[in-house]
């Protein structure tokens, strides 16, 4: 038994992982220069997290991981097993940023340190580590190098890194989640990681003040993400994130005003029969449910759509049947715009959001989101006021078009939850759909 035992800490004890990590940084321009915030969203694994805009976003992805009894990076970790404390000693062949961070078995952060290192020998003290098993993971500008260490230490408190060298502080206790700072010549910054697959689609948002620009990376290298940000603000103060598509700039989120452009006021029609007969512009939330329009935004008849008041954010309109059609054939060649009903081999998952939706998931036709587009599963109301299934039931949604069929109906499209193209047809004008409006050109 202890010949056994003494094997599995051994090959526990030591492992080199290699990985490729791409940094990325941000930058602004248009509207700001300032970066306030950058949301990061891996639709690939459905994972987010949020960062400063000064902030640097490593991604980190493993390619594979080599086990050794023979550590050729330069780090030294003994005791391991560890008695609650371990010395980490490693030896830097030029300045380098090094971190070491120590993880549970299923990945959470228990704690976190970095430092700026010079050229040289370094050492670090691990203390107060809880009996367990752990991953010890540490990174510099050219290597990554990852142990399991096992503690058989009594401690209940929150372990700390110490570093034996006058310019290091002591940080005691797990840091942000996902971060660490960066202590180099001039300034403090701060690394945030996130998981990070080869082919993975990674949606970024850049917030500044009141502006919103999503940006769709597919990551290959290091480089920095421009955010352009452009006014989008509605009568009501409502501030949308906007995506460029192709040659076109559309809202990424539906539109909610309950005024037009002047400030005159949309009205709201709750009831369904009054909803039927309506000829005038009007609005409503899916079963009445304001949280259904604070998340999805509002349904509106197509006379809201045709006012001559207009409804979208000054600069920008509700889109006509051919500017989707652009839109779409940008996205999906198998389009066929001349088409009545379905169409596009893929289109519809290209615009359907995947992540923390209701949609209902098939395996052919779930959400990819791969342009940023973000369609939400918001559902619709008839032309009778009738609505189009109880709330939080998987179904469609659907977007007015600006262009009429004839004097009862026009032109709209709708994604639906068990198909993968879109759909494109022409429903009775006093019908309640959604609206996404797009930047004048």
């Amino acid at each position: 038994m202890k010949t056994f035992l003494f094997s599995i800490i051994i090959t526990m004890a030591t492992c080199e992982t290699y990985a490729q990590n791409y940094q990325i940084s941000f930058a602004g321009t248009g509207a700001s220069t300032i970066i306030d915030s950058v949301k990061a969203e891996n639709l690939s694994q459905c994972t987010s997290l949020t960062l400063a805009g000064t902030d640097i976003l490593n991604l980190n992805g493993t390619a594979g991981i080599n086990e050794s009894h023979k550590n050729e990076t330069g780090v030294s970790i003994y005791p391991n097993p560890s008695p609650g404390y371990c010395s980490i000693k490693f030896k830097a062949t030029s300045a380098t940023r090094l971190s070491i961070g120590l993880y549970s078995i299923d990945g959470k952060e228990v704690v976190k340190r970095a430092e700026f290192i010079q050229h040289g020998k370094h050492l670090f003290q691990l203390c107060d580590i809880p009996g367990g098993l752990y991953i010890l993971k540490i990174e510099s500008n050219k290597s990554l190098y990852s142990a399991k260490l096992i503690s058989t230490g009594a401690k209940t408190e929150r372990p700390h890194i110490k570093y034996n060298e006058l310019t290091g502080d002591i940080i005691e206790g797990p840091q942000l989640s996902g971060s660490m700072e960066l202590k180099g010549p001039g300034s403090v910054k701060s690394i945030v990681y996130m998981q990070f697959n080869a082919g993975d689609t990674l949606k970024l948002t850049g917030k500044s003040g009141i502006y919103r620009t999503v940006n769709m990376f597919f990551p290959v290298q290091s480089q920095t993400v421009t955010f352009n940000f452009v006014y989008c603000s509605d009568a009501d103060g409502n501030h949308y994130a906007v995506v460029h598509i192709g040659s076109q700039l559309w809202m990424q989120e539906n539109l909610k005003t309950t005024k037009y452009r002047d400030g005159s006021e949309i009205p709201n029609v709750p009831d369904s029969a009054a909803w039927g007969s309506l000829s005038t512009g009007a609005w409503c939330d899916y079963h009445n449910l304001p949280a259904e329009g604070e998340y999805y935004g509002h349904l509106y008849n197509f006379f809201a759509v045709a006012d001559s008041r207009n409804m979208c954010p000054t600069g920008w309109h509700v889109p006509s049947h051919s500017e989707w059609n652009i839109m779409e054939k940008f996205l999906d060649n198998t389009v066929n715009t001349t088409a009545l009903g379905g169409s596009g081999n893929i289109i519809g998952r290209i615009l359907k959001e995947g992540c923390n939706t209701r949609w209902e998931y098939m395996d052919s036709t779930y959400g990819l989101n791969s342009a940023g587009f973000t369609a939400l599963c918001s559902n619709y109301r008839n032309a009778t006021g009738a609505w189009s299934l109880a709330p939080g039931n998987n179904h469609d949604d659907s977007f007015w078009t600006a262009t009429s069929y004839n004097t009862t109906a026009a032109w709209y499209r709708s994604l639906r939850w068990c198909y993968s193209d879109v759909y494109s047809l022409f429903p009775m004008k006093n019908a309640g759909q959604s609206v996404r409006c797009m930047k004048d050109q």
